[in-house]
């Protein structure tokens, strides 16, 4: 019989892979192992936190400290904006409807330099709204056909044409439902390959050094801090209400998503669509996309110290459910595709569950693992949820649900 025991429990079991032997994916929830989660609200010397007071001040920072050390990878040091060039500023966009910016953030550091392009639509005439942040996957330009839009540099494969991902990106509806938009290419900040040698890494390298060390980060961790910087700029933009900034994403760069709203607490709130495996959904599931394919076929997205848990789940002292708590008491939305077993939607949902002690402490109502929502009957909360009928992407139905999250509970 499975077993997944709630998240007081102390003791880290697993019942297959003990030997710490390569497994197999899992692709039929029969055939999901017994496993135990570490305890949530247990210190590492078996004390129990009882308050927000002993969350905030001692196991808070210490599963911060250990998910840095041996997942995502510590930034290696600081760097601020060198120079905000505002390149575009329309208050005519989209028909009318909305301001477009296009700001270029440049970084520089060590005799090096880095630059990204933030693109930004925001509603007109509004003092205070909402306004989700996150990466896009094939260039700036991708996102509409607003000829003005400037086209992101080619870091992977030919530029991509205008409008080709505008399903993931419907710019009216965003912007007619009174919130707005920013967004930059990832690349820009580092790129998704296995080569270090290029993207934000360089700058903080010491003398003789051409990659980042076993504890230092990965790709997540550095495109979590490119959204740390692009909101560093928001605070500064007198357009943009920068208290209700949501950083969201899909995929691998939902993933992205969950790391910078862990790591940077001035995120007001956040969404991971379709994360999956280092993102949502439980790792000791070893369902679907595991700790060993990622390890294998993106060896560049975490930490050199995560490579000693591809296939040896039993020897992690954590998982995702305390990458989720770290977001606790701010307003969390965990979404899946029904169709997309890679990304483990049941695992994604539990480990919200689990994580739902970190809000219970702050007086908040969390999930219940005993009830696994059926598709498209969205859980409406400060943790919020829903599966979507379909494939492993981010659509219209996603974002109706996302504006409607972000006006009840980003305020």
């Amino acid at each position: 019989m499975k077993r997944c025991y709630p998240i007081l429990i102390v003791s880290l079991t697993f019942a297959i892979a003990a030997s710490g032997q390569t497994m197999k994916t899992i692709s039929a929830e029969a055939d999901v192992p017994d496993y135990t989660l570490p305890g949530l609200l247990t210190t590492s010397d078996g004390k129990t936190i009882r308050t927000t007071k002993a969350w905030e001040k001692i196991r808070r920072p210490e599963i911060l400290a250990l998910l840095e050390t041996e997942e995502y990878g510590k930034i290696p040091g600081e760097l601020k904006i060198s120079e905000i060039i505002i390149l575009d500023n329309d208050d005519k966009a989209l028909g009318g409807i909305a301001i477009r910016k296009q700001v270029k953030l440049t970084f520089r550091k060590n005799g090096k330099e880095l630059g990204a392009e933030l693109l930004m639509y925001l509603p007109k005439g509004k003092k205070s709204f909402p306004t989700f942040l996150g990466y896009n996957f094939n260039g700036n330009q991708t996102i509409n056909n607003d000829p003005a839009i400037h086209i992101s540099k080619a870091w992977n494969g030919p530029v991509k044409e205008r409008n080709s991902d505008a399903l993931s990106w419907p710019l009216d509806l965003i912007i007619k439902s009174g919130c707005g938009v920013a967004t930059m290419y990832y690349w820009d900040i580092a790129p998704d390959k296995n080569d270090f040698s290029t993207g934000i890494y360089p700058l903080f390298y010491k003398a003789d050094q051409t990659q980042p060390l076993t504890d230092e980060w990965g790709a997540i961790s550095a495109w979590a801090w490119g959204l740390s910087r692009a909101l560093d700029y928001l605070k500064t933009d007198k357009d943009v209400d920068s208290k209700k900034v949501i950083v969201f994403g899909h995929s691998r760069l939902g993933k992205t998503s969950i790391w910078a709203g862990a790591t940077d607490q001035r995120f007001a709130g956040v969404i991971s669509n379709c994360s999956g495996c280092c993102g949502a959904a439980l790792s000791k599931r070893i369902f679907g996309e595991t700790i060993g394919d990622i390890n294998k076929r993106f060896p560049h997205w975490m930490c050199g110290n995560y490579k000693k848990y591809s296939g040896k789940e039993a020897n992690m002292t954590f998982d995702q459910h305390e990458v989720l708590s770290l977001i606790a008491p701010r307003p969390l939305y965990i979404a899946s595709a029904s169709e997309d077993s890679w990304a483990d939607p049941k695992g994604e949902y539990l480990s919200a569950c689990y994580a739902s002690p970190a809000w219970l402490l702050y007086g908040f109502k969390g999930l219940d693992p005993e009830v696994i929502p059926e598709t498209e009957n969205p859980v409406s909360g400060i943790i919020s949820h829903h599966i979507r009928k379909g494939k492993h992407a981010i659509l219209a139905y996603d974002w109706e649900l996302y504006l409607d999250f972000a006006k009840k509970f980003v305020k």
